[in-house]
């Protein structure tokens, strides 16, 4: 029977979630290169998939975090998925922006959040953890408990596992990197030839075809 890990994966190869590039690399918001990209936020767009999401992001909340009483989610790739999953459980949902808005309330946390709240952050993607992490510092700042992260999905990097670590963030993901490229081989999306260069780059993704 396939993990969790590997059904998902199979679902985002499925609808094309998955992207490979190595002549034309990606570039991430914190400026490396990449020939590999997820982008699951496409699972939106399929009602069952959706579902499918809402309901194991949910289960996981609900099993690890059943003292949770608000759900935040990462803008703007978790707001849709955070928004589900509070619904899911019938809890408030919250928001974190990258930064405060330069107008209207200058607000950088959107809802309504009480002190001492304890909250379980939703993510859709994790890289380097950097843009996730801000938004915990964002929650712990307006007084939150953060009970933990449940994310779609993770690159696994061992520069994000240290980050998490730091802050004391425990992390928990519907799948990672090993199985969609364990499950993109098995249905042929990623040949032989392009195992070299997805090693390559997963050596040493930082300076991967650095300018």
């Amino acid at each position: 029977m396939n993990s969790l890990e590997q059904i998902f994966a199979a679902k985002l190869l499925n609808i094309e979630a998955i992207k490979l590039q190595p002549n034309n690399p990606f570039t991430w918001a914190s400026g490396w290169k990449s020939p590999f990209y997820c982008d699951n936020r496409k699972t939106l767009a399929y009602p069952s998939l959706r579902t499918f999401v809402k309901i194991e992001l949910a289960r996981i909340v609900a099993e690890r975090y059943p003292e949770a009483e608000v759900v935040a989610g990462v803008a703007t790739g978790a707001i849709a998925q955070g928004a589900l999953v509070a619904e899911e459980l019938g809890l408030p949902f919250v928001y974190v922006r990258p930064k405060p808005k330069d107008h209207g309330m200058g607000n950088q946390i959107e809802g309504d959040l009480k002190p001492n709240a304890k909250v379980v952050v939703i993510e859709d993607l994790i890289s380097t953890g950097g843009s996730s992490l801000k938004a915990v510092d964002a929650l712990r700042e307006a007084g939150a408990e953060i009970l933990g992260m449940v994310a779609s999905y993770t690159y696994g990097f061992p520069v994000a596992a240290e980050a998490f670590a730091a802050k004391n963030v425990e992390l928990t993901t519907l799948t990672n990197f090993q199985a969609v490229v364990e499950m993109a081989q098995q249905t042929g999306f990623i040949t032989e030839a392009d195992i070299p260069t997805i090693n390559e780059w997963r050596k040493d993704p930082a300076n991967w075809k650095k300018d």
